[in-house]
């Protein structure tokens, strides 16, 4: 089953795959998190392992920056090794100031500026809504384990919304990231579902930021609510 970009045979990913742009974030939640665990790719550097979490079989996987990195893995993942469900696990920048650096957001739609849809649909989608029956679960799970969480429409842009003033002057985005869009569109493409959990990491409206080894380890709340979640899915 290898793909040009995954050397996993089929058997070697689960079901339910949980994913983040750094892989040495994947690498970090295998080895903290999971048992029993086994690196199934390195194709690239893009590592994916599968393990257990608690009774649970799960891989964790690095899908890179942007979206055409993350459709790539995802696309593969749904179409070749018939995944069910992904959760996003990544970092956003904050445009309105009641998200804070540090805060756990869960997206209840994407949208984007990006013109992606026309290549993959063959016409211009600029929204798509989230998945209601994972989104529930994220919920009651955030609940359940008294982890605070914000619900936010959020948008996938083409480039690091930090660096240009007209993405951080558009008044219409609240939440800015890089990949979500295209995880969505793979998921209704194929008819699969997926989540997108994002920490807020910028903040254009408090000049905060965190540091990159921060975002690589420092992130476990959120990388416990995803684990967590998995065990109702």
């Amino acid at each position: 089953m290898p793909t040009p970009h995954n050397n996993a045979n089929k058997e070697d990913i689960s079901k339910i795959v949980l994913m983040s742009g750094d892989p040495l974030r994947a690498k970090y939640i295998a080895e903290k998190y999971l048992t029993d665990v086994k690196m199934v790719n390195d194709v690239r550097g893009m590592y994916a392992y599968t393990g257990y979490y608690k009774n649970k079989r799960i891989t964790v996987m690095g899908h890179g920056m942007g979206m055409p990195s993350i459709g790539i893995y995802t696309y593969e993942l749904f179409k070749y090794y018939d995944v069910d469900v992904i959760i996003r696990m990544g970092s956003c920048g904050s445009h309105l100031a009641k998200y804070k650096v540090g805060d756990i957001v869960l997206a209840n739609e994407v949208n984007t500026l990006s013109n992606i849809s026309e290549e993959i649909f063959n016409r211009d989608i600029k929204k798509l809504p989230a998945f209601k029956e994972i989104n529930d679960i994220i919920i009651k799970t955030s609940k359940e384990k008294d982890i605070k969480i914000e619900q936010a429409p959020v948008t996938t842009v083409d480039v690091f919304d930090v660096y240009f003033k007209n993405i951080r002057d558009d008044n219409s985005i609240q939440i800015a990231e890089m990949e979500a869009f295209a995880l969505y569109s793979m998921a209704f493409l194929n008819n699969k579902k997926c989540a997108c959990l994002l920490t807020v990491v910028d903040s254009t409206c408090e000049n905060e930021e965190i540091s990159s080894e921060d975002r690589e380890k420092k992130l476990d709340e959120m990388i416990v609510l995803g684990l967590e979640s998995t065990l109702k899915l």
